[in-house]
C-alpha cells in the first residue's frame, strides 16, 4: 500500500502537493512494472477540527438550510449547499476565526464532536464537503496523469479509533498521562529520547496521530496488505517514527508487516527557501500548471516545434511537454533532496530535461516512420560494428537494473537518470552511423531494430516516470 497525496478537503491543492503525488505515482508504476500488487490511497485529510470550523461557518452564513434543523429527519438534498469555489473562501475565514474568536473555536469543537458522533445534519453537509472536494482534487491530479485506487481518509477510520484505544489501555501499552492517554516509544537504549505518542488529549479528543494508528490496523486488516510506504514531507519523520513504534507495541502491524516513510524533501524558490507566494502562502497547484503549460509553448516556439500543427494538438503537445518539464525537474533529484522549482530551465530542451527526452524519443519515432515509409525492415540486431553502437546496447542492458535500485531505494531518480544516460548514447549513435543512409543492408536493418528497442526503453523508462509521449512534434 503507498499513501501519496494527502490533499486536505475543502483546501486547493498546492504545489507542496506535487512531490508526494509524482514521486508516489512514480513508485506505484515502478512496482507495479516489477510485478507487484500495489494498492495506491490519497488518504484525504477530511476529518477532526477542520470539519467542524466549515460546518459552523456555514451555519453561521446560512443558518435555515435543513442541516441545522434538528428537527428535521431527511431526507437531505442530493445538491451540495457548496461548491468547491465556497469551502476555498470559507475555509480561511473559518480558520481565521478560530484563532480570533474563541466563542465560535468553542462552537467549531462543539460541532465537530456532533459530527463525530453522527449527527444526521452534519454527516449530510460534511458528505457534500467531501464529495465536491474530491470532485476538484480529481480533476487536477487527472491532469497531471496521478490516480489512486482507493480514496480513504480519516474519516474512513473514525469507528475504529475508540476500540482500538480501549484495547490499547486494557493491554497496558496505552497509559494515563497528565490526563491525556499516550503509548510509550522510547527505548531504554537509545540516546535521544522519542516522546510518547499521544492517543486522547487532556480533552478528551483523539489526536492526530491515532488516527494514523487506526489506519495501520485498516491497512492491515481491511487492505490486507504486506505493508505500507509513506511518501510524506521528510518534516513528517518523528510523526512516523512514534506511529509505526506504537503499531509494533500495541500488535497492530505484525513485525512482518512493512512500515516505512520514505520522506522528501521542499520544493524550493529561487532564494533556496521552501517555494511561497508574497503573501506567504503556497502557490496553488492549479495556477503553477498554467504557468508550466505558458512556457512549455514559449519553449516549444523557440525551438521551431509544431509550428503548424492543429491548435488542439498543439495544445496538447504544449500539455505533455509542461508535463514533462515539471515532472522530470523534480524525479531527476532524489526525493530526500529538496530542488528549486525553476520552470524556465526544466522547460528547455537542451540539457537534463524532460522535453530534451521527449524530444529524443520523437526523434526516433521520426526515423523509424521515415524508414517505414522507404520499405526498410527491421532484421535481428548484429554484432556491433561502431564503438557508440556497443555503448548503447550496453546501456540498454542496464535497465532492469536502474529499475530494481528505484524500487530497493524507493527513488526514482535512479530511472530517470538511466533515461537521460540512455537518451544521450542514442544521440551518440545516430550522429556517427547513418541508419537511412547506410549501405549495409543488414548492418541497416540492425541498427533500426536497435533504434526501435531503444525507443521501446526510453518510452517505458519515461512511463514509469508518469511522463507521456506525443506522436510528434
Amino acid at each position: 500500500i503507498l499513501d501519496y497525496g494527502g490533499p486536505n478537503v475543502a483546501k486547493e491543492l498546492h504545489v507542496g502537493h506535487l512531490r508526494t503525488a509524482i514521486i508516489g505515482e512514480s513508485f506505484k508504476r515502478t512496482l507495479r512494472f516489477a510485478g507487484a500488487r500495489v494498492t495506491g490511497d490519497v488518504h484525504l485529510g477530511d476529518w477532526g477540527v477542520q470539519m467542524g470550523q466549515l460546518l459552523t461557518q456555514v451555519r453561521d452564513e446560512q443558518p435555515d438550510l435543513v442541516y441545522f434543523d434538528d428537527g428535521y429527519r431527511g431526507p437531505y438534498p442530493e445538491e451540495s449547499p457548496v461548491s468547491i469555489e465556497d469551502l476555498q473562501r470559507l475555509y480561511p475565514v473559518s480558520a481565521a476565526r478560530m484563532k480570533a474568536e474563541p466563542a465560535f473555536a468553542a462552537a467549531a469543537r462543539h460541532a465537530t464532536v456532533d459530527l463525530q458522533a453522527g449527527r444526521p445534519g452534519y454527516r449530510a453537509l460534511w458528505q457534500h464537503f467531501r464529495d465536491v472536494s474530491v470532485e476538484a482534487i480529481g480533476r487536477v491530479y487527472d491532469d497531471l496523469d496521478v490516480s489512486f485506487d482507493v480514496w480513504l481518509g480519516e474519516s474512513s477510520v473514525h469507528d475504529r479509533i475508540g476500540p482500538m484505544v480501549e484495547r490499547l489501555e486494557s493491554s497496558g501499552v496505552a497509559e494515563p498521562s497528565d490526563g491525556a492517554v499516550v503509548v510509550h516509544v522510547s527505548r531504554d537504549d537509545e540516546e535521544h529520547q522519542i516522546p510518547p505518542l499521544m492517543l486522547v488529549k487532556s480533552d478528551g479528543g483523539y489526536a492526530y496521530a491515532t488516527t494514523d494508528l487506526a489506519t495501520v490496523e485498516e491497512r492491515v486488516e481491511d487492505l490486507e496488505g504486506t505493508g505500507a510506504i509513506y511518501f510524506v514531507d521528510a518534516r513528517q519523520s518523528l510523526h512516523f517514527e512514534q506511529v509505526f513504534r506504537a503499531a509494533r507495541k500495541g500488535g497492530i502491524a505484525p513485525e512482518a508487516f512493512v512500515l516505512e516513510h520514505a520522506p522528501n524533501g521542499t520544493v524550493n524558490g529561487p532564494d533556496g527557501t521552501p517555494l511561497r507566494t508574497r503573501d506567504g502562502d503556497l502557490p496553488l497547484l492549479r495556477d503553477a500548471l498554467a504557468d508550466i503549460e505558458s512556457i512549455a509553448t514559449a519553449s516549444m516556439d523557440a525551438k521551431g516545434l509544431a509550428a503548424d500543427y492543429p491548435a488542439a494538438e498543439r495544445e496538447r503537445i504544449a500539455w505533455l511537454v509542461g508535463m514533462a518539464a515539471v515532472k522530470f525537474g523534480d524525479l531527476s533529484n532524489h526525493r530526500t533532496s529538496s530542488y528549486i522549482f525553476d520552470l524556465e530551465r526544466f522547460s528547455s530542451f537542451e540539457g537534463k530535461t524532460g522535453p530534451y527526452l521527449l524530444y529524443v524519443a520523437v526523434r526516433i519515432s521520426s526515423l523509424l516512420k521515415k524508414a517505414d515509409e522507404m520499405g526498410l525492415e527491421r532484421g535481428p540486431i548484429l554484432a556491433p560494428a561502431h564503438d557508440s553502437e556497443r555503448a548503447l546496447l550496453l546501456e540498454i542492458s542496464e535497465f532492469a537494473e536502474a529499475v530494481e535500485r528505484s524500487i530497493a531505494l524507493r527513488a526514482p531518480n535512479h530511472v530517470a537518470e538511466y533515461c537521460y544516460e540512455l537518451s544521450g548514447a542514442f544521440n551518440r549513435f545516430y550522429e556517427q552511423c547513418h541508419i537511412l543512409s547506410e549501405e549495409d543492408g543488414s548492418l541497416q536493418s540492425s541498427w533500426l531494430a536497435v533504434a526501435a528497442l531503444t525507443r521501446r526503453v526510453v518510452v517505458t523508462s519515461l512511463d514509469l516516470l508518469g511522463i507521456s509521449v506525443p506522436d510528434r512534434m
